[in-house]
């Protein structure tokens, strides 16, 4: 019988030591920890590498998917519902939009029903759906949540499905102060116990909403969201358990209803993270492990959607889509990809379903529970984010609770902090925009494909926000000053011309034309392009014969000191001069009269809003 042969028994393990000097060898010199160690805007440092002993003390690596604390999922399978919100103006509208897309695959839909709902508003809404296989979740505007309740569960009982119904109603009463600066009307806990006395006879119906994807949309970071979601979900426990209702009836009526951003390895460590943390805080109240499991339903991210190179938010939303399968959530809305600038259409709410589809019935990520677990990255992600969001809840609890920390301000300034910065590193292409920052389609219009008005983010109700007596959410996409500074080129009529000034060293010039073409169609400007000019005179002679309104002289750092004052002069004030880089001798061109240098340094943006100020006027 032959033996097996152990092939690499011959190997000596190779310690972390080890890879670290093997690295730094490669790096010649470069500092390990400054070169390839990442620090997250989430507040924690990722390593280029880890490995088993990494995992070695985390608790729930030996916990199974459905076991506490669930960060390996609350069930044992992945399957996760397709769900779409339903256009429609009537509910004779609504129903026709859900029927067709239950047909088309869809088990999950959202719909918005009118204030004055009545029994036979559903009648008519649910004509021919069957309710025992579609989960359905309404919303509505805010102070009618509980009269929508009553009406939909007498309908429940009238129908029978009282036992069979899965679904919510997305009552919300802390989104008038993250909205608009205003507290709710009422007391928010005799609201509570109300609501909930008003949906206890249909187990399946969850009513307490922690709508965290408000904090996404307003470009909250991952952490953020999370710690403020475990704060809100919280706050609801607290409330209603002091009202007398039991931790583990409490837990089973609230949603998560979370944002997912294009992080995508972050994301799928979030909301892991979530339920593991999640599990965590409703133990806490003294609840059964059975009660302990979150609800999370994802949607795919506002605020980084664009109206410019439109069909890159289809890339977009697809990771984001991928990353909450495979975190394990139970239900997913991906949003059209033209949402932002017109009523989705038959097309594009097609392609949003197939998103799911392609994921679930070709990808079959809902065959494998947990594909991510075990995944060294993943698994301290997971831990690295738990850390930071806990401790964020920790503070909220410390400093009064959510409630208090939004009526206080705190929670809409903190997000809108991070809300700045994001679109401070959007302006400094810090962080990506495919098609709005970087890499523009430098010929696509948009003014003629806008149908609505384009503004923030729809934060869900119809009534205009208005100024409170506290902070309220920003809702400004991270393409939002772009897009402005683009249709501010449309609608001016002109369409300036700039000219790529290419001479000297190869590459250099190469390199530097891409950069500046880049640079200038991020406002839509028309771009010139050339492979190369013998001399300073030829390439101002042709960029003066094309009209250029700029001209960009493209050429290597060493050579700016002859060809920069050279062309400078031979320009003679005919268009604007730019120069590619920051060479060395950039104070001395300075000192001659060469004012504009655009660089990886500079904010573009503001540089932009600049040219646009002196070449459409």
């Amino acid at each position: 019988m032959a033996t097996k042969e152990k092939l690499f028994d011959m190997f000596s393990p190779t310690s972390t030591h080890d890879w670290i000097e093997k690295i730094t060898v490669d790096l010649k010199g470069a500092d390990f920890e400054k070169k390839l160690v990442w620090r997250t805007n989430e507040g924690f440092s990722v390593k280029p590498f880890y490995r088993r002993e990494d995992l070695k003390d985390l608790p729930h690596m030996d916990t199974l998917p459905g076991q506490f604390p669930y960060v390996r999922g609350t069930r044992e399978n992945n399957d996760w519902l397709i769900r779409q919100q339903i256009q429609g103006n009537t509910p004779e509208e609504i129903n026709k939009e859900a029927k067709a897309a239950i047909e088309r695959g869809v088990d999950s839909i959202g719909i918005r029903v009118p204030n004055d709902v009545t029994l036979a508003t559903f009648d008519t809404l649910f004509k021919d759906i069957d309710l025992k296989k579609i989960e359905v979740n309404i919303s509505g505007c805010m102070g009618h949540a509980v009269a929508v309740a009553k009406v939909l569960v007498e309908y429940l009982k009238k129908e029978g499905l009282e036992n069979d119904f899965k679904g919510s109603i997305d009552f919300n009463p802390f989104k008038r102060l993250l909205n608009h600066g205003m507290d709710f009307p009422r007391d928010i806990k005799t609201e509570g116990v109300e609501m909930y006395n008003s949906v206890k006879d249909v187990p399946g119906l969850r009513c307490f909403a922690v709508d965290s994807f408000l904090l996404n949309n307003a470009g909250a970071y991952i952490t953020q969201e999370l710690g403020y979601a475990l704060a809100w979900g919280a706050e609801w426990m607290t409330l209603l358990t002091d009202a007398g209702i039991s931790p583990c009836d409490v837990a089973s009526r609230i949603k998560f209803n979370m944002g997912i951003s294009s992080n995508y390895f972050l994301e799928i460590a979030k909301f892991r993270s979530a339920r593991m943390l999640w599990a965590e805080v409703v133990k806490a109240y003294g609840a059964a492990d059975d009660c302990c499991k979150m609800v999370a339903h994802a949607v795919t991210s506002q605020f980084n959607q664009t109206i410019y190179d439109a069909h890159v938010n289809l890339l977009r939303s697809m990771t984001e889509t991928m990353s909450a399968a495979i975190a394990g959530v139970d239900s997913i809305e991906t949003l059209p990809f033209d949402l932002q600038y017109k009523n989705p259409d038959e097309f594009s709410e097609r392609i949003a379903r197939n998103q799911q589809l392609l994921l679930r019935e070709e990808s079959h990520l809902n065959k494998v529970t947990d594909p991510a677990g075990g995944s060294y990255y993943v698994e301290v992600l997971t831990a690295s984010i738990s850390k930071i969001a806990w401790g964020l809840f920790v503070k909220v609890e410390e400093a009064g609770g959510f409630l208090s920390e939004l009526k206080k301000g705190e929670i809409q300034k903190s997000v809108n902090e991070s809300g700045v910065k994001r679109h401070s590193d959007v302006a400094r292409r810090k962080e990506i925009l495919l098609g709005t920052n970087q890499y523009p389609n430098f010929n696509e219009k948009a003014l003629d494909k806008i149908e609505k008005p384009i503004g923030p983010v729809s934060c869900g109700c119809s009534f205009e926000p208005q100024d409170g007596s506290v902070d309220y959410l920003n809702y400004d996409r991270a393409a939002s000053q772009f897009e402005q500074l683009r249709l501010d080129t449309e609608r001016s009529g002109k369409r300036p011309k700039v000219f790529m000034l290419t001479i000297g060293n190869l590459a250099m010039r190469l390199a530097r034309a891409q950069f500046s073409a880049n640079f200038f169609g991020c406002a839509g400007y028309e771009i010139i392009d050339n492979i190369g000019f013998n001399t300073v005179k030829e390439g101002v002679d042709a960029a003066v014969e094309k009209g250029a309104d700029v001209v960009v002289l493209c050429s290597s750092d060493d050579e700016y000191a002859q060809y920069a004052p050279e062309a400078y002069k031979e320009l003679n004030g005919r268009a604007m001069f730019v120069v590619a880089g920051a060479p060395a001798c950039m104070d001395e061109l300075k000192a001659q009269g060469i004012e504009e240098f655009i660089h990886v340094r500079v904010n573009v943006l503001e540089t932009l809003i600049k040219f646009n100020a002196k070449l459409l006027s």
